[in-house]
């Protein structure tokens, strides 16, 4: 992995991460956890992808297409799991 490849990913997930915040809303708090969860799950997806020897979407050594949908569902599982349940009023 190069140099220009790992910042390529790191700008793709964030780029990500900050869509993902910009459609759902919500603080500063769940930009930084959207972002997070967008890296740990844009890198988990290449790795995945290397390892299983798909090449969808490769931008020279990175496997952006698995990358991508790794991304993808890690924001849909973090947004599930990181919600906030509405206040009961008695």
């Amino acid at each position: 992995m190069t140099l220009p490849a790992f910042l390529f990913g790191v700008l793709i997930s964030t780029l990500m991460g900050a869509l993902f915040h910009l459609w759902k809303g919500g603080t500063l708090f769940d930009l930084l956890i959207d972002v997070v969860v967008s890296l740990v799950g844009f890198w988990l997806g290449h790795f995945a992808g290397v390892s299983a020897g798909l090449a969808i979407g490769t931008v020279g050594p990175l496997r952006l297409g698995s990358a991508i949908v790794g991304a993808i569902i890690f924001l849909s599982l973090g947004y599930w799991l990181f919600q906030e349940e509405p206040k009961q009023t008695p």
